[in-house]
């Protein structure tokens, strides 16, 4: 049996009926890593030996008659959670060598929960960018085809569940870094509603926008995720009182009729979009036809604040990331420039030393959109739309369950190809802003495939709290169009 095809479903079996040990399995995925990494570079650390003895530890206890639903399940964390005693840069110069003293709550559910910790994935620095060609160290490639990107800025979580190096791999999603590496990979990624997940050690780029969640290989391994890592949060303040369900409830009684009494909402203001790749239309209309057949009634809805999505996102997630960013300084930790002669000077140079490019342009937005004399005319007329936004989506759930869209306007890009066209580049994420903008959840599935063999998402959206919708759609699209056992060759 090769080991490393194995979904989490089911590894979570065969561990239960002791066919596999969490020691094989975790040596497999290893060995994988070993052959493959150096051309993919999805990891940005990797500890091999405490992950053998993470597993060894999860083999005793599963021996002992003591399961829980991860025991020995090898999972990947990406470099924005903080993981005690293990390195969290953010894939950034400026936290090189920051090894965090605790925890973050999801990873700490993780460890309790017995799961073996892999290593910590490679991302775009502090989850700035669309393509991970913004790490402080490495660019990734995209699996299906080492010329394009495998999508951003949790590109390295999205990049090792596609090249099967792990089970699954937890990541975080902005304005669409968890959907969109997720469509370009040919994976799941699910965003679950703002506070249903706790932020706490996250280490946060805009943390009105930031939300935790899987990427994992299928629709059912991520509502297991879901099951662990959701609910409240003392140490998060943002984090909601909601009670969880089992997020994996009614996917065993699944049958061609289980979207009856579903509406689908498509946007109309999506259905003429200039720019969206006719592969991308293909794969969403026959998504919304697989929807149809499963019973679901298909509306047409309107998101009439659409094309101002982009705009306000780029002025308030910059501005949040102007002020979290502020506290890397080289003073309390991470990287410090020695080469100075005062202490403003260190500051100065720490800071255009440790961060890159990109997040020294995003750090000089916020700064500018925050100062005085423009903070109304930048910030609060983006929250404004931000406002409206929230409407358009809250009037929309009025009358369907989820929305319809595509993940991405197009298929993965060539590396370098938009790398030094920022405004192009923002232009990728028009369709996965708007859940950050009005903190609802969504899911993107694997839809089909371009011309050139590159993978193509779905994105659903639902309601405030109602990831099972979301969970329940994507499963209907994932056995309907069978794609979820596809993957790469390396």
């Amino acid at each position: 049996m090769d080991l490393h095809t194995l979904t989490l479903a089911d590894a979570r079996r065969l561990l239960d009926e002791k066919k596999i040990s969490s020691r094989e399995l975790t040596g497999s995925l290893l060995d994988r890593i070993a052959a493959h990494d150096d051309t993919i570079k999805s990891f940005a650390f990797l500890d091999s030996a405490d992950a053998l003895a993470q597993a060894d530890a999860a083999d005793q206890q599963i021996a002992a008659g003591i399961q829980t639903a991860f025991a020995g399940i090898p999972m990947a964390m990406k470099d924005l959670l903080c993981t005690k005693g293990m390195r969290t840069s953010c894939g950034s110069r400026i936290l090189d060598n920051f090894v965090p003293r605790y925890d973050a709550t999801v990873v700490k559910k993780f460890r309790q929960a017995r799961g073996v910790i892999l290593g910590k994935t490679n991302m775009d620095e502090f989850g700035m960018g669309s393509s991970t060609e913004n790490s402080g160290y490495f660019p990734t490639k995209n699996p299906w085809n080492e010329k394009y990107v495998p999508g951003g800025s949790s590109g390295g979580s999205a990049a090792a569940v596609a090249s099967q190096f792990c089970s699954a791999a937890l990541a975080t999603d902005t304005g669409g870094s968890i959907r969109q590496p997720a469509s370009h990979c040919g994976v799941v990624g699910l965003k679950p509603t703002y506070g249903r997940v706790s932020r706490f050690g996250l280490v946060s780029y805009a943390s009105s926008l930031d939300q935790i969640g899987p990427i994992a290989r299928t629709v059912e391994d991520a509502a297991l995720i879901m099951n662990l890592i959701a609910g409240h949060d003392p140490l998060d303040s943002t984090s909601a009182s909601k009670d969880v369900p089992d997020f994996t409830t009614g996917l065993a009684a699944f049958d061609k009729h289980s979207l009856r009494g579903m509406t689908v909402g498509i946007p109309r203001e999506y259905l003429g979009m200039e720019g969206v790749d006719p592969d991308v239309l293909a794969v969403f209309d026959n998504a919304r036809q697989v929807l149809k057949d499963l019973g679901a009634k298909i509306v047409e809805v309107s998101l009439p604040h659409t094309a101002y999505v982009v705009a306000a996102y780029y002025i308030i997630a910059p501005c949040e990331a102007s002020s979290n960013l502020a506290r890397f300084d080289g003073v309390k930790y991470g990287f410090r420039a020695h080469q100075a002669d005062d202490l403003i000077d260190m500051y100065k140079q720490t800071r255009s030393e440790g961060f890159g490019k990109e997040v020294q342009r995003r750090i000089i937005i916020g700064t500018y959109a925050l100062s005085a004399g423009y903070y109304e005319a930048y910030y609060g007329k983006a929250s404004q739309v931000r406002a409206l936004i929230m409407e358009d989506f809250s009037r929309a759930f009025d009358v369907c369950d989820i929305l319809l869209s595509p993940v991405a306007p197009t298929p993965a890009f060539r590396l370098g190809e938009k790398v030094d066209d920022p405004l192009t580049m923002y232009l990728t994420d028009i369709f996965t802003l708007s859940a950050n903008m009005a903190g609802v959840p969504g899911i993107s599935v694997p839809g089909g495939f371009s011309a050139n063999g590159l993978p193509i998402g779905i994105q659903m959206m639902a309601g405030r709290f109602d990831e099972l919708s979301l969970v329940r759609a994507g499963y209907g699209i994932e056995k309907s169009l069978c794609l979820n056992r596809r993957f790469p060759t390396l």
